[in-house]
Parts: structure tokens; C-alpha cells; sequence
């Protein structure tokens, strides 16, 4: 496929307005309309060879699903029918969603669920984050001091977001070209 894939898992639907901002930021020539991953398929997203996922974490912690009262499922019903598929060779970028007062000591867990997940199955990730200016107190998402992509908490600093996606956008745009001009290489 010659788009990046953007797939995200919401019940409240900012994760889907946050994808659909990384789209119209990154332009529609590079990536493809996002997707709720709860209307996607496998074959939807293995026919990407470049992909951005989103997720919120819901929880203590989690990924959103109907576990966690998300009445149209999401990326707990997704994840299994990943298992024992072959990610080596995609490039991932992901974002992730929380609150980081009121769930300081669990702050976008989900993103790094999915990440362990991506990780596991040969992926490569891309798009690492700064931990400055968040105040949580614990996040699984952090990696060498920098989360393992984009880190939103549009709760208590909202006012950040669109700063943040903007320079999170300018800085893995060449990311995502790059492994895209790699991937489509006969």
C-alpha cells in the first residue's frame, strides 16, 4: 500500500479526533482516512506496510474494549486475531491518550500495550516522545526516558495538543516517508 494506514480505538471519539488531526496534519497524499479499529478487519491493516496506532487507555491501565464497558469493542477484541502474525518489516508509529492527574501512576498505558504488542510481533516503532512537561508519576509507556510515541492528555493540558501534534507530525513525517519509500522498493 502506498498510504500509511491509521488505525485508532475509541469509545468517546477523541482518539478518533486526534487521528483524524494527525491525518490532515501529515496531508491525505500520505496517509489514508483513519480508521476505528472496531470496523477494521486483519487484511485492513496487514495491507499497510506503515502504520500510525492510536489508542486511549482505559482503566487500570488498559487497552479500551468491552472489558472496560466500550459497547462497540475495540482493540481487546482486535488484538488476538493479531496472534502469530508476521509485523517484521512494518514501521509503526503510535499515540496515546490519558490523564496523567487523575491516572498519574498508569499515564497512556494503553500506547504501551500496544507497543509490547507491535514489538513482539517483529515491528519496527518510530516516533518516540519527551517526557517534558507532563506530571505523572508512572507510566509503562516510557522507554530510555522518552515515551514510546505520542503521549495526549487533552484532560489537564489540552492546551497543549495542538503544539504537540504539530511537532510530533514535522518530526516522524520523515519517519514514515522514509519507511514508506523502503516498503514500496521492487
Amino acid at each position: 500500500m502506498d498510504k500509511v494506514g491509521l488505525f485508532f480505538g475509541t469509545d468517546s471519539g477523541t482518539t478518533r479526533l486526534i487521528g483524524k488531526k494527525i491525518a490532515k496534519l501529515l496531508g491525505g497524499d500520505l496517509v489514508a482516512k483513519p480508521l476505528n479499529i472496531n470496523r477494521a478487519t486483519l487484511d485492513d491493516l496487514l495491507q499497510y506496510d506503515v502504520l500510525i496506532l492510536g489508542t486511549a487507555t482505559y482503566g487500570n491501565g488498559e487497552l479500551p474494549g468491552a472489558a472496560n464497558n466500550v459497547k462497540a469493542g475495540s482493540w481487546l477484541e482486535f488484538l488476538p486475531h493479531l496472534a502469530g502474525a508476521d509485523l517484521t518489516g512494518k514501521t509503526i508509529a503510535l499515540y496515546g491518550l490519558g490523564d496523567q492527574e487523575k491516572y498519574g501512576d498508569r499515564f497512556v498505558n494503553g500506547m504501551a500495550k500496544l507497543y509490547q504488542v507491535v514489538k513482539g510481533l517483529g515491528a519496527t516503532v518510530v516516533g518516540d516522545w519527551p517526557t517534558d512537561d507532563y506530571t505523572y508519576t508512572q507510566s509503562d509507556a516510557v522507554i530510555d526516558g522518552r515515551f514510546v510515541g505520542l503521549a495526549i492528555d487533552n484532560n489537564s493540558q489540552g492546551m497543549l495538543t495542538d503544539a504537540r501534534l504539530a511537532a510530533w507530525t514535522a518530526a516522524v513525517k520523515p519517519q514514515l516517508e522514509e519507511a514508506l519509500a523502503a516498503a514500496n522498493v521492487v
